[in-house]
């Protein structure tokens, strides 16, 4: 049996047994995802492309999922490690410009939050900023928030105490 065969009886398959679609997956899930992803990166076109990404990431593992109800597990997990590859490929691209003395390097200024909470979220690292978006704006249980970050559930707890009290110290007496 040809690949496109194989490709196409499994997509029967899927449909005999009730499975959504590709379509119905992104109309369901595109606009949480594209929230999460906007918390993560404070910047909606960054946020948009990182959700596409991910749902082309997921789309493509999407006929061999043995539970289509896993399908917002499997994207919130791309999303969160899209954006922290996405953090280490900036880190190395500043750490190369930081080495290249003396030549011109031109940078596109990016709008500087207006909100408070914000600006002290975008403040702390990666790992943590994740850990309070999955867990309060995403209201995750904290097993599920580990699992997308692909920490112990003790970890997690920890990276939650850290930013909470990190945005705690910043924010003390500012007006929310």
């Amino acid at each position: 049996m040809g690949g496109l065969t194989k490709v196409r009886t499994r997509a029967a398959e899927q449909a005999a047994e009730g499975v959504p679609r590709l379509e119905e997956l992104y109309v369901r899930n595109a606009p949480w995802a594209l929230r999460t992803a906007y918390f993560l990166t404070g910047d909606p076109d960054l946020a948009e492309d990182l959700v596409q990404e991910a749902f082309v990431r997921v789309a493509g593992r999407f006929g061999h999922l043995r539970k289509p109800d896993a399908f917002p597990g499997y994207l919130r997990r791309t999303i969160v490690n899209l954006f922290t590859s996405q953090l280490r490929r900036r880190a190395l691209e500043r750490e190369w410009l930081r080495r290249q003395e003396g030549e011109a390097v031109l940078f596109m200024g990016v709008p500087e939050p207006s909100d408070d909470l914000w600006r002290a979220l975008a403040t702390l690292p990666a790992r943590q900023r994740a850990a309070v978006v999955l867990r309060y704006y995403e209201d995750l249980p904290e097993r599920e928030a580990a699992a997308v970050l692909g920490c112990s559930t003790g970890a997690f707890h920890q990276l939650v105490i850290r930013a909470t009290t990190a945005l705690r110290q910043q924010l003390a007496g500012v007006e929310l």
